[in-house]
C-alpha cells in the first residue's frame, strides 16, 4: 500500500484551499487540502506496525508549532501547479527530516518545499490566468500544527486518514 505523512490546516485555510481546488485541482475529490510533510512510500501489512510505532516516537519528540502561509507560489515552468506557500520553521523542517531517517530512510526525490496545491493539472491559459489574480492577493495565516496524520491511499485512489499522532503528547 502507498502511505505518506501529512498536516491539515484549519479548517478556515481548508476552505480557502478548496474555494480554488473545486474547480482548478484534479485530486479535489482524492484528498482534503493538506501539507505533506513526507513523500509518499510503500509498506507492506508487516511494516505498518513498526511504522506507526516509529511515527508515535518522532510525534512524541516533537513539540506543536506554528507555521505561515503568506501567498500564493507556482512550481512553473516544470508543472502548472499554484500552491499556498507554507513558510518553513525550523521545527517543520526538522519532522520532516525526521522521516526520512530510521525506519523511513530513503532518497528524497525533491527538496522540501511546505505547500497546500489549489491547483493542478491546468492548461496554460487557466494557469496565466489565475496566478495572474492570486499573485497580487495577501493571505496572512498562522497556523498551529499539533498533529500529523498517516495517509493510505484506496484502490480508488482517495487518500484516507489510518492513523493520527498528536505532537509532544507521551
Amino acid at each position: 500500500m502507498n502511505y505518506t505523512v501529512a498536516i491539515f490546516p484549519s479548517e478556515h485555510v481548508q476552505q480557502e484551499a478548496n474555494s480554488y481546488r473545486k474547480r482548478f485541482d484534479s485530486a479535489y475529490a482524492l484528498i482534503k487540502p493538506h501539507m505533506k510533510v513526507r513523500q509518499p512510500f510503500t509498506l507492506n501489512e508487516n511494516d505498518l506496525i513498526d511504522a506507526v510505532s516509529e511515527l508515535k516516537r518522532i510525534a512524541r519528540e516533537t513539540a506543536p508549532f506554528s507555521y505561515k502561509i503568506e501567498k500564493v507560489s507556482t512550481f512553473a515552468p516544470a508543472h502548472n501547479t499554484l500552491y499556498l506557500k507554507v513558510t518553513a520553521s525550523e521545527e517543520l523542517k526538522t519532522l520532516h527530516e525526521k522521516l526520512y531517517h530510521g525506519l523511513f530512510e530513503s532518497e528524497k526525490a525533491y527538496a522540501f518545499i511546505p505547500h497546500i496545491t489549489i491547483a493542478q493539472d491546468i492548461s496554460n491559459g487557466e494557469y496565466a490566468d489565475l496566478y495572474g489574480t492570486l499573485k497580487l492577493k495577501q493571505f496572512q495565516y498562522e497556523e498551529q500544527a499539533t498533529q500529523f496524520h498517516l495517509l493510505e491511499q484506496q484502490a480508488d485512489e482517495k487518500w484516507i486518514v489510518k492513523e493520527t499522532f498528536t505532537l509532544g503528547e507521551e
